[in-house]
């Protein structure tokens, strides 16, 4: 079985489990998102604020940076597989871009929904932060538009929370692959 198969199945029997009898799953939380930090041994911290930074606009405007400084974290199923979408705050996710990259129609790109996003990444739209996440090993990708700039923020856990960190350090600790999946326009 492929490495992506496995993945698949995963997220699958995780979805079915997690609805059979009513049951919810828990979200994690910041606290996770810096425990996972913590691991990288960068000194990165996760940083909480009295007002929302659940969206790349919140965020931008709570920070008082450009809103191209926001890595936001968009979580896709593609063919029924997870991935993470790393991109620039001000840029759009060209879709067709994502379904060349992974072989596929682009009717089988999907924006996860609430449920999948707490199930398999583990936290709610608007939090997903790009490292500890609850299935390990997704495929990543970095939206090339964010090396724009050397100083970015990502979400953390929780619709308040983000933490600071440079472009090289979300290479390092995501693992991501860079690629050009900006919408034109």
């Amino acid at each position: 079985m492929s490495r992506f198969a496995a993945q698949r199945a995963f997220c699958a029997a995780f979805l079915a489990v997690n609805r059979v009898g009513g049951s919810v799953v828990e979200p994690m939380t910041w606290q996770d998102v810096q425990a996972a930090l913590d691991g990288f041994g960068l000194g990165l911290r996760v940083q909480l604020s009295q007002t929302s930074t659940a969206t790349s606009q919140q965020a931008a405007d709570t920070l008082g940076c450009e809103l191209g400084q926001i890595a936001k974290s968009l979580c896709f199923m593609v063919d029924g597989q997870p991935v993470l979408v790393i991109a620039s705050g001000d840029r759009r996710v060209d879709e067709k871009k994502l379904a060349d990259l992974r072989g596929v129609a682009r009717k089988r790109i999907k924006i996860a929904s609430a449920e999948e996003c707490v199930a398999i990444f583990g936290y709610p739209p608007g939090s997903v932060p790009p490292v500890g996440l609850r299935t390990p090993g997704l495929p990543v990708y970095i939206e090339d538009s964010l090396a724009r700039y050397t100083d970015i923020f990502a979400a953390a856990g929780a619709p308040n929370a983000v933490f600071p960190l440079t472009y090289a350090q979300l290479l390092h600790v995501t693992g991501g692959t860079v690629v050009d999946l900006k919408r034109a326009g």
